[in-house]
């Protein structure tokens, strides 16, 4: 592992900053720090405070010990594109086209004439950032030169400062971006990018498979540009010396959310951090390569609360811990075998990273959406509490908005409900109703699931998961049966009846919060 150089910066920035030390802790009822901590396709049962028992995750269970978990948290997706666009806007994707898996070329997909979560908070006074997976589009449908500074992105969404990769890991370009700008580009060896056709002569995993570090799933099409020894999705010429190195990633992008963090100390900040880990490719630091016994997907799990824990330490050193709201939750539900041959699947064993659900991720099933949230705020949340309050992601817009003291525009963020109270854990019940989406929706009220009829394919053949799309109404009683198992539409008409009347009045009502 490559030793960190933030440890000086850190302890200095400690030292500089003392003299407001009192400031920060004094005013947490205000503006606390708020800092989101998004994982990538971890499951709700890939944790040990959600009971996996193969490993420990002693970082993420601390913050569980420390604040409030939820057992009924939602993303608004199966997937991550849309769930990060249903975080940050507050606004159901479904309700704007463009919001599907994006390509690593795709343009800015959350329209700047609207607000959403960074410029809300940016409004408030806080100094904003987006650090690690972005995969939100870039630029403008006209295209994107990648050797120049990339407008409109992040900045003018709202972020003062972002590091991003600025698509996925496993797609191209394989590339940091700071401020919009590559990071250690060469100007003599320009950055070229298509999800068309082959764009220069670089190897690709499907041309050159022996220079491979692992095999893709052939099904799966991972077998274009080789970057880092690992074929990715699309084709990417140029740009050497500015590749990423996949086993340095986590450790990179911490580096900078606590460099921002030291250096915004003094004022209220946001970041939003999204991990790679534990999306494929899989190659997490050597310290982490083996230790599981559950292949390179329980590696990088391990890898995901080392890294959890660093921003942990890093706000105690900072003495920032009791004026900051940690938020930790993940994109979608759990997959292993998403395209690479990386013997996840082979060393799963017992363990089961949807837990007791059914489906994952590309799944209307609860598997899809139904994600781990857990959230600290010393002496605002109480320790150790557990809660099964129903809550999206899409009402944190809406409930930090209030936390800070704003009030939405009659525009902004039309899904998000303030639940503010039930992320402090005052309110157990949470919102009414909750929307989710994987190809089809479903919507969840109560006790009840109905799953909207559709004639897509009842089985993802490549990733091993139900997708829970079948051509007849179901209907699941998930107080009874949380692992959906006995449809029961036909036993209840009555009830499938009123709510794909309610799904079909929110698909109409753009004004749904409360």
């Amino acid at each position: 592992m490559k030793k960190n150089g933030f440890n000086i910066l850190l302890f200095s920035l400690i030292f500089t900053q003392a003299s407001t030390q009192s400031k920060h802790e004094s005013t947490s009822s205000v503006k606390p720090n708020i800092v989101i901590i998004y994982a990538d396709d971890l499951g709700y049962g890939d944790l040990s405070c959600y009971g996996m028992k193969k490993i420990q995750t002693p970082n993420i269970d601390l913050i569980a010990k420390e604040g409030l978990l939820f057992s009924n948290a939602h993303s608004t997706s199966a997937t991550c594109t849309p769930s990060r666009f249903g975080l940050l806007t507050g606004r159901y994707p479904w309700r704007q086209n463009g919001t599907g898996i994006a390509p690593g070329d795709a343009s800015l997909i959350i329209p700047m004439d609207k607000g959403n979560m960074a410029s809300a908070l940016q409004t408030a006074g806080y100094t904003t950032a987006v650090i690690g997976k972005w995969h939100l589009g870039l630029g403008t449908k006209e295209g994107i030169d990648w050797n120049k500074e990339i407008n409109p992105g992040p900045k003018q969404l709202g972020f003062d400062y972002s590091f991003i990769m600025p698509a996925t890991l496993d797609r191209v370009p394989c590339v940091y971006l700071e401020n919009q700008k590559v990071v250690n580009l060469d100007s003599k060896d320009p950055i070229t990018v298509s999800y068309q056709n082959k764009v220069g002569d670089d190897p690709t995993g499907k041309e050159n498979p022996e220079m491979l570090r692992y095999k893709p799933d052939p099904t799966q099409g991972h077998n274009q540009t080789i970057v880092d020894s690992i074929s990715r999705i699309g084709w990417m010429s140029g740009g050497h010396s500015a590749y990423w190195k996949d086993e340095d990633i986590a450790a990179t992008i911490t580096d900078k959310a606590i460099q921002f963090m030291g250096r915004s100390a003094a004022e209220p900040f946001f970041v939003y951090f999204a991990t790679g880990d534990i999306h494929v490719p899989r190659y997490p630091e050597s310290r982490f390569r083996g230790k599981s016994g559950m292949g390179l997907r329980g590696d990088a799990i391990l890898q995901l609360d080392y890294t959890v824990g660093r921003i942990v330490h890093a706000l105690d050193s900072l003495h920032l811990t009791n004026n900051t709201m940690i938020i930790v939750s993940s994109d979608n539900g759990p997959v292993v075998n998403d395209g690479y041959f990386d013997r996840s699947v082979e060393e799963l064993g017992e363990h089961k990273p949807a837990g007791v659900l059914r489906g994952g991720k590309y799944s209307i099933f609860e598997a899809g959406t139904r994600v781990p949230l857990i959230i600290k705020w010393p002496g605002n949340i109480k320790a150790g509490e557990k809660t099964d309050a129903l809550i999206s992601q899409i009402d944190l817009f809406a409930s930090l908005n209030a936390l800070t003291g704003q009030t939405l525009n009659e525009t902004d963020a039309p899904d998000s409900y303030n639940l503010l109270n039930t992320l402090l854990g005052k309110d157990k019940k949470g919102r009414d109703y909750v929307i989710e989406q994987s190809g089809g929706l479903a919507i969840t009220k109560g006790d009840w699931k109905y799953i909207v009829p559709n004639n897509m394919n009842a089985y993802n053949k490549e990733t091993n998961i139900e997708t829970g799309n079948d051509a007849k109404p179901q209907l699941y009683n998930l107080k009874n049966d949380i692992g959906e198992r006995y449809n029961l539409a036909k036993k209840y008409p009555i009830i499938v009846k009123q709510l794909a009347s309610l799904i079909e009045k929110s698909k109409g009502d753009i004004r749904t919060r409360k």
